[in-house]
């Protein structure tokens, strides 16, 4: 672990690799698990506000999870979640054959909305924990990503590296950059 301004890191997002390999998990991430997708309170209101224009992206038992739930939930612990399907499917999650797809990227992929996705989804494998005075960022190695990981070790493609879009949305260009010495650094040494 290192500190990068206000975040504490760990070196896992550096030194393992990872490259989504969507040929092999159809998606899994979105339908597996036991809770939605984190969300930030600024995203629920996102969410509030774009759910006409993403609803027609949407399944039926997805947007029926919607209406039942709302666009965003509370999860157990309390914090703020996607909205499930049967406790499993995050209820934004379309189908291409059988591949696991974001209604809410299909939008934005089309020109109807200029938000991605949940930063949370966007970061994956990367979870971060925000705490008082600092945040978290961990990579959160999950088997049904195993594939990925083998694609990235072939690809040799850190973590970092693969989700760098997603860090710079999170946490700012000067911090990427600041991350991108620190990896430099820990191949040099």
């Amino acid at each position: 672990m290192f500190q990068l301004g206000k975040t504490i890191v760990s070196e896992d997002i550096l030194e393992k690799d990872f490259v989504c390999n969507l040929s092999a998990c159809k998606g899994a991430c979105c339908v597996d698990g036991d809770a939605g997708a984190p969300l930030s309170l600024e995203e629920t209101k996102i969410l509030e506000e774009i759910y006409p224009k993403v609803k027609p992206f949407l399944r039926k038992e997805g947007i029926a999870a919607i209406e039942a739930q709302g666009t965003w939930t509370k999860g157990t612990d309390g914090d703020l979640e996607t909205p499930l399907i049967d406790n499993k499917d995050c209820a934004y999650v379309i189908f291409d054959g059988k591949t696991a797809l974001c209604g809410i990227e299909q939008a934005y992929n089309q020109g109807v909305i200029d938000w991605k996705k949940p930063v949370s989804c966007h970061l994956y494998p990367i979870r971060v924990k925000d705490f008082t005075e600092f945040a978290a960022v961990n990579y959160d190695k999950w088997d049904i990503c195993d594939n990925a990981c083998s694609l990235g070790k072939e690809l040799e493609v850190p973590v970092y590296k693969f989700v760098k879009e997603a860090l710079i949305r999170r946490f700012g260009e000067d911090w990427y950059l600041e991350l991108e010495k620190v990896a430099e650094e820990l191949k040099n040494n």
